[in-house]
């Protein structure tokens, strides 16, 4: 989660494009990240790297991004004050890190806040997330790691191999006379991942979509860092202390964490 975070801050893009031969990333993945792939986008196909204006918003009104930062990837607002965005091997890998990791943490808060609302409902009892796995399930706790290992190794590698040859691991259906849309890395799209083609077409309404998705992956990073803290100093669900804060806003609030009691 730490490095999920730490990532957020790295979700930039270099300038231009360099010729530096890639490990990793083929050259097809390399020139969408750096902004090089300027097809006008169909409902087959989505081209959401050309680069955001000069004047594009960024994290300090004022600042100027550095120089290697030109807003071709979604959530791109020229932070990186320590200056590693500029390699261009970090900086591909920290964009699918922070992508995967901030959709990890969007389902992490709503596996939290989700059954702690039905909870204060009647529908379900003695729910708490922060114990839940000292709890004794159908399984023995040693069986539903190697199985939850197994299965998630499995879906671990094929992103991996995605990312080293985009659309090898697709598995839309082929139908006779339809062309399937073409694949970006860290997003499958398809039938089975965007079924109403909201990630295709032209490039503007796709890249803003694809930043709000970081930005809300963003937040929910910090959102369960903060739910961990409120578990481990009130002992409580978020939901229990923001009806708290709601009830009594001068006491309970962030600065009683500094108070005694």
């Amino acid at each position: 989660m730490a490095f999920a975070v730490a990532s957020s801050a790295f979700s930039t893009v270099p300038s231009k494009k360099r010729d530096v031969p890639s490990k990793f990333f083929p050259a097809k993945f390399d020139s969408c990240l750096l902004g090089s792939t300027r097809a006008n986008a169909t409902k087959g196909a989505s081209s959401v790297c050309i680069p955001l204006p000069p004047d594009r918003p960024v994290w300090f009104p004022g600042s100027s991004p550095p120089e290697w930062l030109d807003g071709s990837l979604p959530g791109d607002f020229g932070f990186d004050p320590l200056g590693l965005g500029s390699d261009p091997e970090l900086l591909k890998w920290f964009a699918q890190a922070e992508l995967i990791h901030g959709r990890w943490a969007m389902l992490a808060v709503a596996g939290i806040l989700i059954p702690e609302w039905l909870e204060s409902l009647g529908f379900i009892e003695n729910f708490s997330w922060y114990d839940a796995g000292s709890r004794e399930y159908f399984a023995d706790h040693t069986t539903l790691f190697i199985t939850q290992l197994v299965l998630m190794g499995w879906v671990e590698g094929r992103r991996w191999a995605d990312i080293i040859n985009p659309g090898c691991v697709d598995i839309s259906p082929k139908l006779p006379h339809k062309n399937n849309p073409k694949s970006d890395v860290g997003y499958p799209g398809g039938l089975w991942f965007d079924p109403m083609m909201w990630g295709r077409g032209s490039p503007e309404p796709v890249m803003v979509l694809r930043t709000k998705e970081i930005k809300n992956g963003r937040l929910a990073m910090l959102a369960f860092v903060g739910f961990v803290f409120q578990a481990i100093y009130t002992g409580e669900g978020p939901i229990e202390n923001l009806m708290a804060h709601i009830a009594d806003p001068g006491h309970c609030n962030v600065f009683s964490a500094f108070t005694s009691h």
